[in-house]
């Protein structure tokens, strides 16, 4: 659900808005060219904000932010979002509300995914944020998300007229989405699945504490099979035919992994976001980083302490999803949730980005 925004991010009046009965050219024309939206993602382990105008090419992003917050951090273990982790996300989303307020903001929706879904406190996490920043998140359904995503990225797809397959690996969930494409058009959704492994459940399935190499490819292996086995009724519903299929992901683990495949010196979006990736190139920097300790990976500029650990599961996600999907090149998205967001809040005022 789309919220308003007014000057200061204040929780929605009561009640429905009065319908607006003026025709289309009346209720958009001037006044939706100078609308501003905003678009906020919270996941298990990043809370993202982007906030952009339409444009005759889509739109433009005024304002943007990004940061790592493991909401579902030991939520595996306990059922529930820990106090430190609800502060850590508060802190972020209270950054948030102020950029929203600051960029006068009219038309917003904020989602919560997977931890949000899963912890039993999580409704009441939802209310401590809009009684401390204002902010009205919306728990999503995995379907949801995977639309979302997809409507943010399926633009990036390679040319083709072959099935696609997208998918958006998360921190506590990820979501595939099988696609037909048609020309320009939307690609029409033919079936979908959620897994309820990403990078920090996965991660914590095994924990990060390994004394060499062959314990470390040891857990590796075990990760797989888990997401395989998640994997296993999805992949009973895919064509049998693996002819002229495509295959996109968005998520911070396939763009880590296509930084390092680039050896980008620091990350560039402009490097990496609609990037085509040999599979069997993606399969190696897996293999890898699989093998490497933690320290070894912090050392890559784009991975860092802060991914180091989360990352080796997302390798193990992206191989399973290869597996069943076995698409010669795999393409990068930098966007994803947040964009779906945003193109969904424009069409519906009648753009078309």
């Amino acid at each position: 659900m789309a919220q308003q925004a007014a000057s200061a991010p204040l929780p929605p009046a009561a009640g429905p808005a009065p319908a607006d009965n003026r025709p289309p050219s009346a209720r958009y024309g001037a006044r939706t060219a100078r609308q501003t939206y905003g678009a906020l993602d919270l996941g298990t382990n990043n809370c993202r904000l982007l906030i952009a105008r339409p444009s005759d090419d889509g739109f433009t992003v005024i304002d943007a932010f990004s940061r790592v917050v493991r909401l579902g951090e030991g939520l595996a273990a306990s059922g529930k979002i820990s106090d430190a982790a609800q502060d850590r996300a508060i802190a972020a989303l209270a950054v948030c509300a102020d950029k929203l307020c600051r960029r006068r903001v009219t038309l917003a929706r904020s989602v919560a995914t997977e931890a949000c879904r899963r912890a039993a406190n999580g409704r009441h996490f939802i209310e401590r944020v809009r009684r401390e920043t204002g902010i009205v998140l919306e728990i999503i359904s995995p379907e949801e998300e995977a639309r979302l995503a997809m409507l943010g990225c399926h633009r990036l797809l390679e040319p083709g007229d072959g099935p696609a397959l997208i998918f958006d690996i998360g921190g506590g969930s990820t979501e595939l989405v099988l696609v037909d494409t048609d020309g320009d058009a939307t690609p029409r959704i033919k079936c979908w699945w959620s897994a309820p492994w990403g990078v920090v459940s996965l991660t914590e399935s095994e924990g990060t504490q390994f004394n060499d190499a062959a314990e470390r490819l040891a857990a590796y292996g075990r990760m797989k099979e888990r997401v395989r086995h998640a994997f296993r009724r999805f992949s009973e519903l895919l064509p049998a035919s693996k002819e002229n299929i495509r295959l996109m992901g968005t998520s911070g683990t396939v763009t880590t992994l296509a930084s390092v495949h680039l050896a980008l010196p620091s990350y560039d979006r402009r490097a990496v976001d609609g990037l085509m990736v040999p599979a069997d190139s993606m399969r190696a920097v897996s293999g890898m980083l699989s093998q490497m300790s933690h320290q070894e990976r912090s050392a890559l500029p784009c991975i860092g302490n802060e991914r180091s650990d989360l990352v080796v599961a997302g390798c193990a996600i992206l191989e399973a999803i290869m597996d069943i999907w076995p698409a010669r090149t795999l393409g990068v998205a930098d966007r994803g949730i947040r964009e779906g967001i945003l193109r969904s809040l424009m069409a519906r005022d009648g753009h078309t980005p």
